[in-house]
């Protein structure tokens, strides 16, 4: 059994990644900022954790992974307020992996997006670029530490039910993707330890999940 943290544990994605670890035995802590979210996620196998990570400093953080063997970043502000949206997915990420290394975590798995780069190209004045910003600064942070780090790395993202299969993707072939098959991707990157310092970028395709991974 491995203890695994799920930072945004309320999330889309991490509803769906919940039931998945803990269907294979994990004890699952999602860490959640509504307190009106712990009956979903308990739903979902996981044991809520209230806290608001935008506001922790890393000691505290740190705290909140003690004796977890991975940490998943599946946070995020959302948009729509830049100030918001660098505080979350840059700051509050790269607190997080420092708080990861203090608690002796090495496993980390970072949910990004495909074409999350600092070359972008997204323009300054578009809504999306603090959150392209936000997303490469913390990919980048993430690169630099010696923790066991993997990015993943989705497409466009669907509510179309999940099919088990993915096609692996460079920056210029972005699709779409269901969420289902992102948080299958996650649960199967943390038992892979060929995954380790890889960003992983995908869309739906004709490719069992396990046997592109496992093509890395």
């Amino acid at each position: 059994m491995a203890r695994i943290a799920v930072i945004g544990g309320h999330g889309k994605v991490a509803v769906r990644l919940e039931p998945i670890l803990a269907g294979r035995g994990d004890f699952v802590s999602a860490i959640i900022r509504n307190r009106e979210h712990t009956t979903d996620v308990t739903a979902a196998g996981a044991h809520p954790v209230v806290a608001d990570v935008e506001q922790l400093d890393t000691d505290h953080m740190a705290e909140l992974f003690q004796g977890c063997d991975a940490v998943v970043w599946s946070a995020g502000a959302g948009g729509g307020n830049p100030a918001r949206t660098y505080a979350v997915d840059r700051d509050a990420a790269i607190r997080s992996m420092d708080a990861a290394a203090k608690a002796g975590v090495k496993r980390y798995v970072m949910v990004s997006y495909l074409g999350a780069r600092k070359d972008h190209a997204v323009a300054p004045d578009h809504p999306f670029f603090p959150y392209a910003e936000a997303k490469a600064a913390a990919d980048d942070y993430l690169r630099s530490t010696s923790l066991e780090w993997t990015i993943v790395a989705p497409s466009t993202l669907t509510h179309d039910p999940g099919s088990g299969r993915i096609a692996l993707a460079d920056h210029d072939h972005s699709g779409n993707v269901s969420r289902d098959d992102v948080a299958a991707v996650i649960a199967a990157t943390l038992t892979m330890p060929k995954t380790v310092g890889k960003f992983i970028g995908f869309n739906q395709g004709e490719t069992l999940i396990s046997d592109a991974l496992a093509s890395l």
